[in-house]
């Protein structure tokens, strides 16, 4: 593992070795090579980020976020004096206007609110955990879809252990933004498949997308309103001793997405979307 500090080197250095071979790029595919190696300079912003606040203790992570944010609005998006930006939390949406800024530090006064907050979604996701770039791609996609709630889970077949919990709830709050959504997904701890199921609340239907299963999803196996949760297992799927605990789970819908295999972000697209049509149609 490179870590935090290895990173941000990483990152300044291959911003300043890309900027040097940009202004003495001879060709076009020099220049492409260039701007390509200069993407590897995103690694330096949230590394600098993560290694700011391992500094601090956990009671000083919202004015060390707050300063961030700060510097981002004043230093990045260049706003000024008087400028209008909004905020969003669970309750609403808000206009206000910038009515103090340094470099550090933003004051703002909020002026009316412009969105009310709807109720979340009941849909949640338990996904087995993957690689950085798929899983990334799942914390991103299951938000703009709507879920609630993202439970990781550790299976016999699961290879990656830990989820880097700073790196997913900012891209769960930048797909919550994107998508135009007030209510980021809760992501909980990392939790074995059978304390999963040991804990799973009656009231909650499991849904099972299950790559050995024939079963169609249909409207009368969900109920209007009815708590969600979606289970797809790891890139090897689940063992047979797994996927017979997971069939003993009291009312448990076992159902198909696709005839083919899929990877595991494919197949969370895939088995939130079909839940997603067939809950709002039921």
């Amino acid at each position: 593992k490179f870590g935090p500090v290895r990173c941000a080197y990483f990152g300044v250095t291959a911003t300043i070795v890309a900027f040097i071979g940009v202004a003495t790029a001879g060709s076009s595919a020099a220049l492409y090579f260039w701007c390509g190696v200069s993407s590897l300079g995103g690694l330096a912003g949230p590394s600098v980020n993560s290694i700011l606040s391992n500094q601090v203790s956990a009671d000083s992570q919202g004015e060390l976020q707050g300063i961030m944010a700060s510097m981002y609005v004043a230093n990045v998006m260049r706003l000024k004096l008087g400028s209008r930006i909004n905020f969003f939390n669970k309750d609403g949406e808000w206009e206000s206007e910038i009515t103090f800024i340094q470099k550090d530090k933003v004051e703002v006064k909020f002026i009316k609110k412009i969105k009310q907050a709807i109720n979340s979604s009941k849909i949640e996701l338990a996904i087995c955990l993957v690689k950085k770039t798929p899983m990334e791609t799942i914390l991103q996609k299951s938000t703009e879809l709507g879920v609630s709630k993202i439970i990781p889970i550790v299976s016999e077949r699961t290879e990656v252990k830990n989820l880097n919990y700073e790196r997913a709830r900012k891209i769960v709050i930048e797909a919550t933004e994107q998508s135009n959504q007030l209510n980021p997904p809760e992501i909980s701890e990392v939790k074995k498949l059978k304390d999963f199921l040991k804990d799973i609340d009656y009231s909650t239907k499991l849904l099972f997308a299950d790559v050995n299963s024939q079963n169609v999803l249909k409207n009368d196996n969900i109920k209007k309103g009815e708590a969600l949760s979606v289970l797809i297992g790891p890139e090897g799927d689940f063992s047979p001793a797994e996927r017979e605990s997971i069939l003993k789970v009291p009312d448990v819908k076992s159902f198909s997405i696709s005839k083919n295999i899929l990877r595991s972000d494919t197949a969370v697209i895939t088995a939130i979307s079909l839940v997603n049509f067939v809950y709002f149609n039921s």
